[in-house]
């Protein structure tokens, strides 16, 4: 790549100098922030290798973003096998943070479809796989970049006849008959992801959007011109053109808009033919539409709980309305299986991630509540999205984490690799010397 790899020290004449990597910035807490530190810039380490053509093998860059993925693999296509909503992560952000998609109840994270990486750490160079090392590369596998910074990854891609998706759209009158529904058919579709009104109460409290769909072949799509099926994603030239003083995002604008959506939406639509991005990208189509939300940006909760605890999804939903604070964009999910790594998020049942604007009054106690519902019943949030979980509820909510910091003592014996987020929840503290 012609990119020199050397391990990472802390040799500098100040006492403490901290290292943590950053891909595309698309985390939403502090995992990519050094306070008093160096943050590595991964850009340099950007470029695609051939894809076989059997079995979708491909080498890249750890500072290669999926969106420049999908402009070489579509063409021959090929598909990254999980994404997640927005497509302007690197490779090395998604191993991190061993990132997940609407496709985790067939198919798991990211690092299920890694086939080797190679790790440049304080105490050397490590080309690690799920046979080679599995310690070292399950720990980084959701390990928030606390074990090194990912130079190159071989990854799986997964065959497809078509840049489209066909999918099928239900409305559902509140929460119990979307998990109901996901529950019951889930398993006969690739993805699947619903979107859930928060600022709905009483008997239709949750009614939700439920949209699930799988790659669609050529022969869906009825086409004369076999140019049309394969359509290379381009960049949004739509900007929100400046930071607004005050949040476009409130509890009114937020309750209109969720009632003027589940309205537009179909009760019932079945093969709806639809691009790509507009199925996996929908945030993607307005470039930095995160200034909607104002100088004091926004706050996105994720939580996962066991599929026997439906009932705090209902009781998460059911606490915002009283409280005024209806999220502004809540997703539901199910997950499959967890990967091994100690640190990775996804577990086996529901995910409901939520965008709440920042500053709301009543906001922090609310999440503190939600975090004592979650951990009560032995689920986790995700370090990716968060800036503010109490440090202790931590290890109840990540009870392996042990089995990380073991590993950081072997590749970076002075923890040299802390980021604000690790240090604010007190991930294997050591000041190095």
């Amino acid at each position: 790549m012609g990119v020199t790899h050397t391990p990472l020290t802390s040799q500098s004449s100040e006492p403490h100098r901290w290292v943590i990597a950053r891909g595309l910035g698309r985390s939403y807490g502090d995992a990519a922030q050094c306070s008093g530190g160096v943050v590595v810039d991964t850009s340099a380490y950007s470029s695609i290798g051939l894809i076989d053509p059997v079995t979708g093998l491909v080498e890249v860059g750890g500072g290669t973003s999926l969106a420049a993925i999908m402009r070489v693999s579509l063409a021959s296509g090929w598909f990254i096998p999980v994404s997640p909503g927005t497509r302007h992560v690197t490779v090395g952000g998604a191993i991190a943070a061993d990132v997940h998609g609407k496709n985790h109840h067939r198919d798991g994270s990211f690092c299920s479809f890694v086939a080797s990486l190679t790790l440049v750490t304080p105490a050397g160079i490590f080309t690690i796989s799920p046979d080679e090392d599995a310690e070292l590369f399950w720990a980084t596998a959701g390990g928030m970049g606390l074990t090194g910074v990912v130079v190159k990854a071989t990854l799986r891609l997964i065959r497809v006849e078509t840049s489209w998706m066909e999918t099928d759209t239900e409305r559902c009158d509140d929460l119990d008959a979307v998990m109901s529904a996901m529950e019951e058919a889930d398993h006969n579709y690739r993805y699947s992801v619903a979107w859930v009104d928060c600022s709905s109460r009483g008997k239709h409290l949750g009614r939700s959007v439920l949209t699930r769909g799988d790659h669609a072949p050529i022969g869906a799509l009825g086409l004369a011109n076999a140019t049309s099926f394969i359509d290379i994603p381009a960049e949004s030239r739509v900007r929100v053109p400046f930071t607004l003083p005050l949040s476009a995002v409130g509890p009114h604008t937020v309750q209109a808009f969720n009632a003027l959506w589940f309205r537009k939406s179909p009760k019932r639509k079945c093969g709806a033919i639809v691009p790509l991005t507009s199925f996996f990208y929908p945030l993607d189509g307005i470039n930095e539409w995160n200034l909607l939300y104002g100088r004091r940006g926004f706050v996105q909760y994720q939580f996962v709980v066991g599929p026997q605890h439906a009932d705090v999804v209902r009781a998460a939903v059911g606490m915002m309305g009283p409280a005024g604070i209806p999220s502004s964009l809540a997703v539901l999910k199910r997950f499959g299986p967890g990967d091994p790594g100690p640190l990775s998020f996804p577990i086996e049942g529901w995910t409901l991630a939520l965008d709440f604007p920042a500053g709301l009054p009543g906001l922090p106690p609310l999440l503190d509540r939600l975090d004592e519902l979650v951990v009560g019943v032995g689920g986790r949030i995700y370090l990716a999205k968060d800036a503010r979980l109490r440090p202790e509820l931590l290890r109840a909510m990540y009870p392996r984490i042990g089995e990380l910091e073991a590993v950081r003592d072997r590749v970076d014996p002075d923890h040299v690799l802390q980021s604000d987020l690790s240090r604010r929840l007190g991930i294997g503290q050591k000041v190095p010397s």
